[in-house]
């Protein structure tokens, strides 16, 4: 039994105690279905029939543009995709394309492409050839890209960053901006130059695994546990997850992170295999319900692509991938010594060319470490270049197919771009591992963003401009920016002009019942320290002010939102529009009150709160305990002589009482210096949980603990005795208060996970 029961014992033991002070709490998710029943071993990949390899269609000849300067830029040079598509001129009108609305936790999970190796169809002996057309006019376009990034990098203190667009087929602008490293100072080469991707490289394992489901060798609607090794399967209600349900992040994983997804420390990156088996998260809700991205579903595909093949995850990436794309400079693997157990390092010639990622702090930019993520390689892994992720962009724009052949067929390049289950206009789905993307003008795109503690990248595709825009900053800070440029781009040449900010909407004047109140984010730890952390920093207060506009507040970011569309039915979503951008919130209400709301990245759900996991319940009830401590402890050094008197049991609930007051500051102390530390992405990750939490956490619990004495003793506190050695009226009602309060306190931090010291 693990020891987090302990903290569970506490909570039981004060809530029987303290009788009216309990309160309840909804479960996390549904119970768990029947297991699936599993061979005792997965099929080995020499006994599994693959699909003869599909005809590859004919390709196209290719013009070669005369060789570029020497130079950080280089436009309009051919690309490899053998049939582009077709090109639409900047400012020419296509046909939106919206999602029905519908709540995601309502919604059946979406038929994926057939698996069944008989499913998969060969590739027609010729496609048709676009004509080639007007596209985005390069000395615009790269006077466009050089203003909007000199702005936006010098607004996030983004120290360098490396752009890619293609367009029907070609590259228009592969350009570098600033330093790859600052000491000793080296300007970003587009071509050479390798940025962390973070997420985005997940979409290299979504590749590779759908090329697996074409082959026959694994199919969507068949438990994932089918292709693991016997020592990573999944137990109890992780049988149950579908390969499927990780393309769309629906298997029901918590997502934890801190201190074990991206380590500064050599000695702790671990095999993939030994990672998924020490950090297995636990199934929060029912696999399939509703999409909530977590990191743990790409690692657990990359593992099976890799066991599937015979091969290390890495090397599969290499042979199937980057050798066919002619990316040189793309790779899963890391700068480090080889290690037995090991994938082997990343080659010298690599090395050289790594940009360093940077923080921004009052006295400048400082240094970040490297992180190393090779224990988790399928999901957050990938170095690459703007020049690889164009060759990588043309491949994905033109279905799979290149010069020389094709990566993958036609039922994974559908299954890219076709939603896994339906979501409101304006709010991203999930295409079997890709983002569905809602552009300026209402125009289609999909792709894929990604994060790292100091780089932040983002590819997105738009096929009915044939185009592709691949952004990576090495900043903390540079979110903004990768996620800004493509938006941006598409409504400057494509989409009619807005005007900012929009007003608010009379309609949403006197909502705020229906909207008001904090809502929790589903992606998250549930649970434990990390979980107490995950409610209050991953929720969010939503507020309808006078003027009709709606006011989302979370940590530091405070947005506004007007009202776009009301629902038109009862299961239909309510969508608001940002006041000064693209993004959209959808809230789902149900009699007459929102209880949760999906954000424009698709990527979790934000459900309302119960008052007892509400960050403002914490502070109400820390802020009584201090004053409740603090009072305490004064009054044991001011108390007049006849205050003083007492019998034993007073005497002994007195101490117990002074002794949890100091528990219960230095609890609160510690934690407070924590939060402050906090702010430090790397201290945060690399650090936790550290020594101030975790004692914070330990006087927590054993003030918790002491408050079942304070209870037992309150019935013998009142009985008193003779007035000349009793307590005060006064001194009892206060020592009931006290009780009171740090009972309180106690169960309703018991319930966060705040605790379990031992469960960092």
């Amino acid at each position: 039994m693990r020891i987090r029961g302990l903290g569970k014992a506490v909570l039981m033991a004060l809530a029987l105690a303290a009788g009216p002070l309990t309160m309840g709490s909804p479960a996390a998710a549904q119970a768990p279905g029947p297991d699936v029943a599993l061979p005792k071993r997965p099929v080995p990949y020499s006994r599994l029939a693959p699909k003869p390899k599909p005809k590859l269609p004919a390709t196209t000849a290719s013009t070669k543009p005369a060789a570029a300067p020497a130079s950080s830029t280089t436009k309009a040079s051919t690309g490899a995709a053998a049939t582009p598509h077709p090109p639409v001129a900047p400012g020419a009108a296509t046909p939106p394309s919206h999602t029905p609305a519908h709540p995601a936790a309502a919604t059946p999970h979406a038929a994926g492409p057939t698996p069944h190796p008989a499913a998969v169809t060969p590739h027609p002996a010729a496609l048709p050839v676009a004509p080639q057309g007007p596209g985005l006019p390069p000395a615009a376009l790269e006077a466009f890209v050089d203003g909007w990034m000199a702005e936006a990098m010098a607004r996030t203190h983004t120290p360098g960053a490396a752009v890619a667009i293609v367009q029907n087929g070609q590259v228009v602008l592969k350009k570098g901006y600033g330093f790859a490293d600052l000491d000793p100072r080296r300007a970003v080469d587009p071509d050479t130059t390798l940025f962390r991707l973070g997420s985005l490289s997940q979409t290299f394992t979504w590749v590779l695994l759908m090329k697996e489901v074409e082959a026959g060798r694994i199919r969507l609607d068949r438990p994932i546990n089918l292709y693991l090794p016997e020592k990573v399967r999944l137990p109890g209600r992780g049988r149950n997850v579908m390969v499927g349900q990780l393309l769309d992040h629906s298997a029901g994983f918590e997502e934890r992170a801190l201190g074990r997804l991206e380590e500064d420390n050599l000695r702790r990156v671990r095999p993939l295999e030994l990672y998924l088996r020490e950090n297995r998260p636990s199934v929060v809700r029912a696999p399939g319900l509703l999409s909530s991205y977590a990191s743990y579903d790409s690692a657990l595909a990359g593992e099976a692509v890799g066991f599937v093949a015979g091969q290390t995850f890495e090397r599969r990436a290499e042979d199937q991938v980057f050798q066919p794309l002619g990316m040189a400079h793309t790779t899963f693997r890391e700068p480090r010594d080889d290690r037995r157990g090991l994938p082997a390092a990343m080659p010298a010639a690599l090395r050289a060319d790594l940009a360093r990622g940077y923080g921004w702090r009052d006295v400048g930019f400082m240094a970040d470490s490297y992180e190393y993520v090779g224990q988790v390689a399928p999901a957050l892994g990938a170095s690459s270049t703007a020049a690889d992720m164009a060759r990588y962009m043309r491949m994905l724009l033109a279905d799979g197919r290149t010069e020389t052949g094709a990566l993958f067929g036609p039922l994974a390049a559908k299954a890219f771009r076709s939603p896994m289950r339906l979501t409101p206009a304006g709010i991203n789905g999930w295409a079997h591992g890709f983002m569905n993307i809602a552009l300026p003008g209402s125009r289609p795109g999909y792709g894929h963003s990604g994060d790292a503690i100091a780089f932040q990248s983002n590819m997105v595709l738009a096929p009915d401009l044939g185009l592709g825009v691949f952004v990576v900053t090495n900043s903390e800070r540079g979110r903004a920016v990768a996620d800004g440029l493509p938006a941006a781009l598409v409504r400057h040449f494509y989409a009619p002009a807005a005007v900012y900010p929009r007003l608010g909407s009379p309609q949403l004047v006197g909502q705020g019942p229906v909207y008001d109140g904090h809502y929790l984010s589903t992606r998250r730890a549930y649970g434990g320290l990390e979980g107490f952390v995950g409610l209050l920093q991953h929720g969010a207060d939503v507020r309808v002010t006078p003027g009709g506009r709606l006011i989302v507040a979370r940590l530091r970011h405070r947005d506004a939102w007007t009202l776009e569309a009301a629902a038109q039915a009862e299961s239909a979503a309510v969508r608001f529009v940002s006041t000064t951008g693209d993004d959209h919130l959808a809230f789902h209400v149900r009699s007459g009150q929102a209880w949760g709301f999906q954000p424009s990245n698709g990527a979790e759900l934000f459900e309302r709160a119960p008052l007892w996991e509400r960050p403002s319940t914490f502070l109400t009830l820390g802020v009584l305990a201090a004053l409740a401590a603090l009072a305490t402890l004064m009054g044991s050094a001011f108390r007049s002589r006849r205050e003083l008197r007492q019998n034993a049991v007073q005497a002994r609930a007195g101490l117990v009482q002074n002794i949890q007051a100091g528990l219960w500051l230095t609890a609160f102390g510690l934690f407070a210096a924590w939060w402050r530390a906090s702010a430090d992405a790397q201290a945060l990750m690399y650090g936790w949980p550290g020594p101030l939490i975790v004692t914070a956490s330990a006087c927590a619990l054993v003030a918790a603990g002491l408050s079942l004495v304070t209870i037992a003793a309150l019935p013998a506190v009142w009985q008193g005795g003779r007035r000349v050695d009793s307590w005060t009226v006064s001194r009892k009602a206060f020592f009931t208060l006290t009780v009171l309060i740090y009972a309180t306190l106690s169960v309703v931090l018991a319930m966060g996970g705040a605790l379990e010291p031992w469960s960092g």
